[in-house]
């Protein structure tokens, strides 16, 4: 497998999408991924039911947890234990983001784990942080991350109800952080020879999100105030509809240079010298009816007509507001590297790509997620032994001790038929 981290191990004890998000970053970059799951199977493998439909597939948890191999281990029992520590005795790293009061209850808190193996990168995603009254207690991202940092508040119109998340949005967000932070805790590991414990949270990723309001408040003690679209202080950063129904942001965020260039594109070169508009300042001032006007211009055209406008001017920024459906038609998302081909079998899937490419250790996704099969709540782990790795603590080894489908699996039991295998929207037989 390519990739800037090929050859480092991660073991991963990770639950719904922060977790699972960190250490699938991790494996398109080339480590080799072991996923542990419960009998019952990561959560995340419900998604599919829970958006309501039968694809077939489970999308948001593929994203997840692609180019991983998977194992079920039951954590409570003093076999599955021990089989958790034989993945960690050569581990590079372990990412989990289950609480630290059960990871203590487990025994595979740091303390635990580093003691076995002091070169362990230990990767921690909690809700809330590491101390404090609310240490353990329970957090999804619509929680931490969007309602407690402050994000859902300051999208929230005046008079308006707080907006929903999309889904993951702070997952993802802190499961990016983490990944970065463990590639840093692999560089330290280099100079110092030992591992050590790397944390990030929810709620301190969803402060660092609003950190230009949040800091604004810390050095001023004033927030910053929530503009509305039709008296946005600055009209050249706004947001305006075209004559066929579609939306497109300019971003003029430099007012009294992109002013000029917003007079040429709408046909209005008599505003550079009225005094309503001579400054920001004026403009601001008379901000209502000069968006009211905008507003009454872009509504002659149609987008397709005003974008060729708009690419005759240097100085004018803008983007259109995409819908998902216009960004997977985008030829310039594609150009950017926004959907990788996931292999599956003797053909490939497109996915959405990890935000970082490396021109020098380039990567590829190993393949899709680990499906269930046949039997209920059992699935194939699809353990293969590296190169050279075999004897203890290999996976030729560990596979003796692993019970899938009822059946003790040795290195020379068949693989379940996969033509039984019922995958479900949501991963269940």
């Amino acid at each position: 497998m390519a990739g800037p981290v090929a050859g480092i191990t991660v073991v991963e004890l990770g639950v719904w999408v922060a977790g699972p998000a960190t250490a699938a970053i991790l494996a398109d970059w080339g480590a080799d991924v072991i996923k542990i799951e419960p009998p019952t199977g990561d959560p995340g493998r419900m998604f599919g039911r829970m958006l309501g439909c039968d694809l077939g597939v489970n999308p948001p948890f593929e994203m997840d947890n692609r180019s991983k191999r998977s194992i079920v281990l039951d954590l409570t029992t003093a076999a599955g234990r021990r089989t958790a520590f034989e993945l960690l005795t050569d581990a590079d790293v372990f990412v989990t983001n289950v609480r630290p009061g059960a990871l203590q209850r487990l025994g595979l808190d740091f303390e635990s784990v580093s003691g076995h193996n002091p070169r362990v990168v230990y990767g921690l995603i909690t809700g809330y942080g590491e101390s404090g009254p609310d240490a353990d207690r329970a957090a999804y991202d619509v929680a931490a991350f969007w309602a407690r940092a402050g994000v859902a508040d300051l999208l929230t119109p005046p008079g308006g109800t707080p907006p929903f998340q999309r889904g993951g949005m702070g997952d993802h967000s802190a499961g990016m952080t983490l990944a970065a932070a463990v590639c840093a805790a692999l560089l330290a590991r280099e100079r110092t020879g030992t591992g050590q414990l790397v944390t990030t949270s929810l709620y301190r990723q969803g402060a660092y999100t609003v950190s230009f309001d949040l800091n604004t408040y810390l050095l001023t003690g004033q927030p910053i105030a929530v503009g509305q679209r039709e008296s946005m202080g600055n009209p050249c950063m706004n947001n305006y509809t075209a004559g066929d129904g579609r939306r497109f942001w300019i971003v003029g965020l430099q007012a009294d240079r992109h002013w000029p260039a917003l007079c040429r594109v709408v046909g209005r070169p008599e505003w550079l010298a009225d005094p309503r508009y001579g400054d920001a300042r004026a403009r601001a001032v008379n901000a209502v009816p000069l968006i009211a006007a905008l507003d009454e211009i872009f509504a002659t055209k149609p987008l397709a007509e005003w974008s060729e406008a708009f690419a005759a001017e240097p100085d004018f920024f803008w983007s259109p507001v995409n819908t998902l459906e216009d960004v997977v038609a985008d030829e310039q998302f594609h150009a950017a590297g926004g959907i990788v081909e996931v292999p599956d079998g003797e053909s490939s899937v497109p996915m959405v790509a990890t935000p970082a490419d490396f021109h020098g250790t380039p990567w590829a996704p190993a393949g899709r997620l680990l499906r269930w099969a046949s039997t209920p709540r059992k699935f194939w782990p699809n353990l293969r032994p590296a190169a050279g790795r075999d004897g203890p603590g290999s996976f030729t080894s560990l596979r003796k001790s692993v019970t899938l489908s009822g059946e003790p699996l040795s290195p020379d039991s068949p693989k379940p038929d996969r033509s039984r295998w019922a995958i479900r929207c949501g991963g269940h037989p």
